[in-house]
């Protein structure tokens, strides 16, 4: 008869553990000033427990209809400006979480570009949001999250926009 001894309990679990998939954090990329704290917690969190940062960035669909020309233009400048912005972003991960991150540029609304690639990534186990700090309204994708938040497949950290750098590196 095979006893439970710390043996054959501690060698099954970290089996487990070693096979189990590596925890992937999305943040939202955009210019609004919350992205530092949301950031800078995934990285913290991905680089302690082994896994990785995704970002997403959504190019909202150009407004101009009249001309297909410039619209086309448009787009193509609204295209370069995001990878331009997550190519600095991309840094400051590989830095604070020493991994690359996982990158998704998506055409569409926010909204509906982040529901869907969590629905259809499944290796992405956790959004990572920054709340705007400053006023009663923590945001517009927060509140919209919050609606939908029967629809999603994983858990939400929402980080305090207000915290300081030493604060976020404490609590992750």
């Amino acid at each position: 008869m095979k006893s439970n001894d710390d043996n054959g309990v501690h060698a099954g679990a970290e089996a487990a553990a070693s096979t189990a998939p590596a925890r992937t954090f999305l943040c939202i990329v955009d210019e609004s000033s919350e992205l530092h704290q949301a950031l800078r917690f995934a990285c913290h969190r991905a680089r302690k427990t082994k896994g990785r940062v995704a970002l997403l960035h959504a190019i909202e669909p150009a407004e101009f209809q009249h001309w297909m020309a410039v619209r086309h233009l448009m787009e193509e400048e609204r295209r370069e400006q995001a990878e331009e912005l997550l190519q600095v972003v991309s840094a400051v991960v590989q830095k604070l979480s020493g991994t690359t991150p996982v990158v998704y540029i998506r055409e569409g609304s926010l909204t509906h570009q982040l529901m869907d690639l969590i629905k259809t990534e499944t290796d992405i186990s956790v959004l990572v949001l920054g709340a705007a700090s400053g006023s009663d309204d923590p945001g517009q994708l927060i509140a919209y999250i919050m609606k939908h938040i029967d629809k999603l497949r994983i858990p939400i950290t929402i980080v305090p926009g207000n915290l300081t750098d030493d604060q976020i590196d404490a609590l992750s």
